[in-house]
């Protein structure tokens, strides 16, 4: 990891936080909003958060096997940090206000790798849906005993419900707004995990949890958010 020597990588005020073995800086979850994101249309204020670029982190074994990753802390594959250099690579002449990250090590590691590492601040509520049961089977294997299981409708049993992992979404994007405009920042970027941003898509947008079904996102890929004559759109997906 390179330091000191890009605007991207630049040290900047953070809450208050304490260091992770990472070297990153880690927020106190009970710290962020519970209330749900207030994203309307209109006219934006001054300082209005414009954009929020989503990076899935790499790839891991389970990721590529299809089983559901969820608490399990698992570092990414050599593709995985293949997929997170070439990210770096194409966000090399973006520069972002907020840099927000999963505790998780595929995250933290995708991050320290796209070279924003030393910028980064841990949020909790960016991890990935607790899958409980359901934590390293594949679909197929869950689909055994429940044919017609959908995570994005039925939640998992022993983990959290759509509803719960939308509440967490919707914290983290009135987390974001609020920091960014306290700060007076128009951009972030969040490295997350595959459902849980997909939620976060979804919450943007203003839908139900169970509209996150619709958003495919493959490891290693870039989105944004952002809006269109004031109007929350998906600026970009699964790039």
């Amino acid at each position: 990891m390179t330091t000191g020597t890009t605007p991207r990588e630049q040290p900047v005020p953070s809450r208050a936080a304490t260091a992770s073995p990472d070297g990153i800086e880690v927020g106190a979850l009970e710290e962020r909003p519970a209330s749900a994101p207030q994203v309307r249309e209109g006219a934006p204020d001054e300082h209005h958060l414009r954009s929020i670029v989503l990076v899935r982190h790499g790839a891991t074994q389970w990721s590529r096997s299809g089983r559901h990753t969820g608490r399990t802390d698992l570092p990414l594959d050599e593709g995985g940090r293949s997929q997170a250099v070439v990210v770096g690579q194409r966000l090399a002449d973006r520069h972002f206000g907020l840099v927000w990250s999963s505790p998780r090590q595929r995250a933290l590691e995708t991050c320290r790798l796209v070279g924003y590492a030393a910028r980064a601040e841990v949020v909790d509520d960016l991890q990935e849906w607790s899958y409980g049961a359901y934590e390293g089977l594949t679909t197929a294997q869950i689909r055994e005993q429940r044919p017609s299981w959908q995570v994005f409708l039925d939640g998992c049993p022993e983990g959290e419900t759509p509803e719960q992992v939308a509440a967490r979404a919707d914290r983290v994007l009135v987390g974001l707004r609020a920091e960014a405009e306290s700060r007076n920042l128009e951009s972030a970027i969040v490295f997350s995990h595959g459902h849980f941003l997909r939620m976060l898509a979804a919450r943007w947008l203003g839908l139900d949890p169970a509209a996150g079904r619709y958003f495919a996102l493959d490891a290693g890929h870039l989105s944004e958010l952002g809006f269109e004559r004031e109007v929350p759109v998906l600026a970009s997906w699964n790039c």
